[in-house]
């Protein structure tokens, strides 16, 4: 690792003082920012994440996808935390602090809020960011691709259903094109483009050259993400900072605990390393676009709902970044595994 991978956490640490203080002293060019966007999806946000995303396809071998039958349990790992925990997991959570623990410090109605946001976030596992982190923990890429995937065909489906029947509802307007887009930007586009240029890299003889190139493309645009997010939501945490900590309470809880539980599994199922590492932060990451997206189509923007997603946002990074470190600092105790 190059000395701006190895300060990732100092960097991001500077990014959120950076965007806070910025989002407060140029409001107006946050807002104009924010303002682009498509489909809910943010363009600006979106061009950083392909850049992220875009050096870690270049790694992607369509022949080595047909390895991932051959270790179908990383795959299992995922999918049960994914599909049959996490969601449940923060509901319970979110219940249990805004009904009972926090609840004589805010009004009924904004507890309830708070509850619906986390229950939208909890349901929607990551798309784009797992890339990264499967590349800071030295993640299989095609494992992490087919992983990835096999998540997104699922969220097609199941995501609605989910969330309907964790808020007692029956009608949940999930905004597809938010969806579909995301998916195309975030997988697709950077794929193909991986692929394209994996190939004329190929017969020039400098993939090698090019790949250390681009490398420190990922945690420049992590960084560059991370200062405009919290731009964007400066005057958010200034003005009601007791209310993010509380929100960001059960977030922490469920993203450390479901770490936990996907990673021991992992463990338990002698997963290698290069699987078990990716499969366990795409649990505990979140398709916060989608969230927030669903959270404002059905709240509103200025909702407690959308708040929670938001904090979703804020939390996400630093705590990735505190599981990609613990992950490689236990590497060598998944030593031995077959590779």
């Amino acid at each position: 690792m190059g000395r701006f991978e190895r300060y990732l956490s100092l960097w991001v640490g500077v990014a959120i003082a950076l965007g806070v203080g910025l989002g407060q002293l140029v409001p107006g060019v946050f807002e104009a920012l924010a303002a682009l966007q498509i489909a809910q999806v943010n363009l600006v946000v979106a061009v950083l994440i392909w850049a992220m995303i875009y050096p870690v396809m270049l790694g992607v071998d369509f022949g080595g996808l047909k390895r991932v039958k051959d270790e179908p349990r990383g795959l299992f790992v995922t999918l049960v935390v994914n599909w049959l925990v996490k969601p449940f997991s923060m509901a319970a959570l979110g219940v249990l602090f805004f009904r009972w623990i926090f609840a004589g410090a805010i009004p009924p109605e904004d507890a309830e809020g708070y509850i619906a946001g986390l229950v939208l976030l909890g349901a929607a596992p990551c798309t784009a960011m797992v890339f990264v982190w499967s590349q800071l923990t030295r993640g299989d890429a095609n494992y992490t691709l087919a992983q990835v995937s096999v998540n997104d065909a699922i969220m097609v489906f199941a995501y609605a259903p989910i969330v309907a029947f964790l808020l007692g509802v029956t009608d949940i307007p999930v905004p597809w094109k938010t969806l579909v887009l995301s998916v195309l930007l975030y997988v697709v586009v950077p794929l193909i483009a991986g692929i394209a240029t994996r190939r004329a890299l190929i017969e020039r003889g400098t993939l090698g050259t090019f790949t250390e190139r681009s490398k420190p493309a990922g945690p420049i645009g992590l960084v560059l993400t991370v200062l405009i997010l919290f731009g964007f939501q400066g005057q958010v945490i200034v003005d009601r900072p007791l209310v993010i900590a509380m929100i960001a309470v059960p977030i922490l809880i469920q993203s450390y605990g479901i770490f936990a539980i996907a990673y021991g599994a992992a463990f338990a199922l002698k997963v290698p390393h290069r699987i078990a590492a990716p499969c366990a932060l795409i649990g505990t990451s979140n398709f916060f676009e989608l969230a927030v997206a669903v959270a404002i189509s059905l709240y509103g923007l200025a909702s407690a709902a959308a708040l929670a997603t938001v904090v979703g946002v804020l939390v996400e990074v630093p705590v990735m970044l505190s599981l990609v470190a613990f992950a490689n600092r236990t590497r060598d105790r998944f030593a031995g595994r077959p590779s």
